[in-house]
């Protein structure tokens, strides 16, 4: 068929795919597109109407699900019969809102998602054929328990250049994720250890120390990040801490407060700090936050971190630096332990850090999340005062308060039922409380058109206006 004619309104509140589906819905029951009609592909009625295949294919999935077209493989999409459809309203006024299923969320603000349209494949693909050759048949065999060299020496200058981290290969501990590598930790540090960590904190770290019946002691976060005159009241031994991105709020530890923390734990002996610096490497405003361990002088912090969201989530290496008063203590601890990271994943990435495609990948990244942040936040300063937010200084989600009576779970059903997923922030807390309901709003699984559609969706479902 000729290019079917779609007239879109970008600055209307109505998301683009909806838009879409409303047109071509209204156009099968009017009769305006006959029976066995085949409609543009994905990719053509995308490049026509300048938006991206995702919009198009939300807007074929729910006129498949509808009944409205059929989709067949190979072949493509085309207009059913109306007499064969089950029910079909018969007015051109478009639903209020779409039937939400989990399968067809439209919107999903995650904190834990990653862009994976710029992944460096080409790349990637290139360092590992490079390694899957039988001149690495080495690797097919069991290597150093702490990880392979070569990756640790890539981690340890990447540390330096990037963290202020100055450690040597030696003190670094490769891992299958924080929750494998957590418990080794834990494990070194005595049974008779109690921890502090941050409240609203990440709910894997609750977990994982009453999994192993460890006391875990709740510290309550402000502005500053962990309160660390309430620390100081506590039997904590160690406290575990987000301090350059607080995880969920998004603040950053002061100044003054990483000094009193670094004191805390010089005080007294068998005292430790384990920074989690998960996603330090996007930082939009200032200069880097330096890492508690770079600043710490007598070997109290034990540093922990992740390619999860620097590269893929499904790489599963993480990686420890402990200091060198802990190191022996790990080394008898688990000297029968292999490490759990493939020797082929390990020396993939290392090649990838050596030659400079780590650092170059991260570099663009930065650009493009900070890019899709500042959609986000323009797009949300046109619904102040009603809503506010905080941590837009790093990472890859921000903290959205609504200035409402409606609590924070009513907020999360609303949302749900226009086809978008929030993650609210007493589901970060180890009791839910009352008061301005919070949400975390992660951007980095979305483009910028949806981030856009998305915010405007989410404001029209609460019932909140343009300021």
């Amino acid at each position: 068929m000729e290019m079917y004619l779609i007239k879109l309104d970008k600055n209307k509140t109505i998301p683009l795919y909806e838009q879409i589906y409303n047109q071509i819905r209204d156009d099968i029951i009017q009769g305006k597109l006959t029976v066995g009609t085949k409609l543009p592909s994905k990719r053509k009625l995308g490049d026509f109407l300048n938006v991206s295949q995702t919009t198009i294919e939300f807007a074929y999935g729910q006129l498949t699900a509808e009944g409205f077209i059929l989709s067949i493989p190979r072949k493509g999409f085309f207009v059913q019969a109306i007499e064969e459809l089950a029910y079909v309203k018969k007015t051109k006024e478009a639903p209020k809102s779409l039937p939400v299923t989990a399968t067809n969320i439209q919107y999903d603000f995650s904190p834990g998602h990653i862009d994976t349209r710029h992944f460096p494949f080409a790349n990637w693909r290139k360092h590992a054929k490079e390694t899957i050759d039988e001149s690495s048949k080495d690797l097919l065999l069991l290597g150093d328990p702490h990880g392979d060299f070569e990756l640790r020496e890539e981690i340890a200058h990447y540390l330096y250049q990037s963290r202020g981290v100055d450690c040597t290969p030696e003190q670094i501990i490769i891992g299958s994720g924080t929750e494998q590598l957590l418990p080794l930790i834990i494990r070194i540090l005595g049974t008779d250890t109690t921890f502090a960590i941050e409240n609203p904190g990440y709910p894997l770290t609750h977990y994982v120390f009453s999994h192993h019946n460890r006391q875990a002691i709740p510290i309550p976060v402000d502005k500053e990040g962990m309160n660390i005159d309430y620390l100081q009241q506590t039997a904590a031994h160690i406290a575990y801490v987000t301090p350059s991105h607080q995880f969920p709020t998004g603040t950053v530890l002061s100044a003054g407060r990483r000094i009193a923390l670094l004191n805390w734990a010089s005080a007294e002996e068998h005292r430790f700090i384990i920074e989690d610096d998960y996603d330090s490497e996007f930082r939009y405003t200032g200069r880097p936050i330096p890492a508690l361990y770079g600043m710490d002088q007598g070997e109290n912090v034990i540093y922990i971190s992740t390619f999860s969201k620097s590269l893929m989530p499904s790489l599963r290496i993480a990686y420890t630096v402990l200091p060198k008063v802990l190191l022996k203590r790990y080394e008898d601890a688990f000297i029968h332990y292999v490490s759990t990271v493939p020797r082929l994943d390990q020396h993939i990435l290392a090649r990838f850090m050596k030659v400079g495609h780590f650092s170059r990948h991260l570099n663009r990244m930065r650009t493009i999340y900070k890019k899709k942040l500042q959609v986000l936040l323009d797009t949300l300063k046109q619904y102040e005062p009603m809503i506010s937010y905080s941590g837009e200084e790093t990472g890859m989600h921000i903290t959205l308060s609504v200035h409402t009576e409606t609590t924070e779970e009513k907020l999360t059903e609303k949302a749900k039922a226009v086809g978008i997923r929030l993650y609210g922030l007493n589901t970060y807390r180890l009791e839910k409380r009352s008061g301005t309901p919070s949400f975390l709003l992660g951007f980095g699984g979305l483009s910028e058109e949806e981030i856009y559609d998305g915010v405007h969706r989410l404001m029209e479902s609460w019932g909140i206006s343009l300021s």
